[in-house]
């Protein structure tokens, strides 16, 4: 590849960019003042420019009107990607949202540097979608169709714990055998490497559908969303005796992509008429303001916080929900993060296990931790079991795909 080729780790939660000078990965500050830059858009209700990033979050905090969105990359492959959707005034699918991204995160990135960038090499997950060949492929299609509607004359793919394998390698100090853990916002994604003559030579590699959106979704329900009404029961209209809360409002409140399509007037009417069935109307009457209010990615922030704040604490963690309520918060500690995780770990330990299965190989030197997620003490804990004897190193946590995607562009 040449130098028109820009490195581009496109990410369910962050977005980094890179180019190769002199033999070494320059990441390019396309967010002010920051290497990554968040995975989020905002578009104002007025009609303005679309904003991304940590302007779109400020947008949000600031309570400006419009509608903010985030992990989007969670939706390709899916019909979800595809439908049209009333944004601000303007009919728009998350295929042009998507798009528009690329467009704003190629500008920065030639206005950093001068050159004109026509080529991407992009990371991808080793699996979009776990165990679904058509649906995977299909991801892929649609972040490529973004790339070439985004201006890219060539688009290029590299698993991202691949590539991180190549930027981290040097981690492996054990020498031998090593194991990249890259657990990232969407996906978990696995390498096996060794490192030969000064050349990574990939021994295997495998992926799941599991990341750190799925860790907020599992505190969310665990922790926010029972202080919502989550678990309570309505009133039947007819007869008597009680019905259980719908369930799937409070999956969807805790997913970030389907936030936003939580505030439609048929949803705030469903929920009002809940609020007069409710056996606790007080509590549901919190769902409501979130939804009239659209504090739904509030709240989101708020879980996610308490979910880092918890990792690892020795004291309880709070998920703060005074926009919703005064005084409202909800404690998470470290006992309770725990419960609400567990079943993440055994299906992080398998995929694992299945990629060293893959390689070939029973004894792992080096564990390499990447990926914004793998700072959960979950991903340690469950990599030691599998891998009791390797030495666990940690890298660049956020930006080692797309260091290792700069360094790719030299091939």
């Amino acid at each position: 590849m040449s130098t028109d080729t820009l490195a581009i780790d496109f990410g369910t939660s962050n977005s980094a960019a890179a180019v190769l000078d002199n033999g070494r990965p320059r990441r390019l500050p396309i967010e002010a003042g920051a290497e990554t830059l968040p995975t989020a858009v905002f578009f104002p209700a007025g009609g303005g420019a679309m904003q991304i990033g940590a302007a779109a979050a400020r947008a949000l905090v600031a309570g400006e009107e419009g509608r903010y969105m985030r992990a989007l990359k969670s939706v390709l492959g899916t019909s979800l990607f595809h439908e049209e959707r009333l944004i601000s005034g303007k009919r728009r699918t998350l295929t042009d949202v998507v798009t528009a991204f690329l467009v704003e995160l190629k500008g920065r990135a030639e206005r950093e540097t001068g050159r004109t960038f026509t080529r991407a090499l992009s990371g991808r997950p080793v699996h979009f979608h776990t165990a679904d060949p058509d649906r995977d492929a299909r991801a892929e299609a649609d972040l490529r169709a973004c790339y070439d509607a985004a201006g890219f004359a060539q688009v290029d793919f590299l698993f991202e714990p691949e590539a991180a394998a190549l930027a981290s390698h040097g981690a492996n100090a054990a020498g031998g055998t090593g194991l990249i853990v890259d657990i990232g916002g969407g996906t978990s994604d696995f390498s096996v490497f060794r490192a030969e003559d000064g050349e990574v030579r990939i021994l295997a590699s495998h992926g799941i559908r599991l990341g750190g959106t799925d860790f907020d979704h599992a505190v969310s329900m665990a922790h926010a969303m029972p202080l919502l009404g989550q678990g309570g029961a309505l009133k039947r209209e007819m007869g008597e005796g009680l019905l259980p809360m719908p369930n799937a409002i409070y999956a969807d409140l805790a997913t970030w992509a389907k936030i936003p399509f939580l505030y439609t007037a048929e949803i705030r009417r469903d929920v009002a008429r809940m609020v007069k069935l409710a056996e606790k109307p007080r509590v549901l009457r919190r769902l409501s303001t979130v939804l009239e209010e659209e504090l739904g990615h509030d709240l989101a922030f708020a879980v996610e916080r308490g979910k880092i704040a918890a990792n690892g604490a020795e004291n309880d963690a709070r998920i703060a929900m005074g926009l919703i309520e005064k005084g409202l918060t909800a404690p998470v500690t470290p006992a309770s993060l725990d419960d609400c995780l567990t079943g993440f770990g055994e299906a992080l330990r398998k995929a694992a296990a299945e990629t060293l299965q893959m390689a070939g190989v029973t004894r792992i030197d080096t564990i390499v931790l990447v990926g914004g997620s793998s700072l959960m003490q979950l991903i340690e804990r469950e990599m030691r079991v599998v891998c009791p004897d390797a030495v666990v190193a940690r890298t660049e946590a956020f930006t080692a795909v797309v260091d290792g995607l700069a360094l790719a562009t030299a091939a």
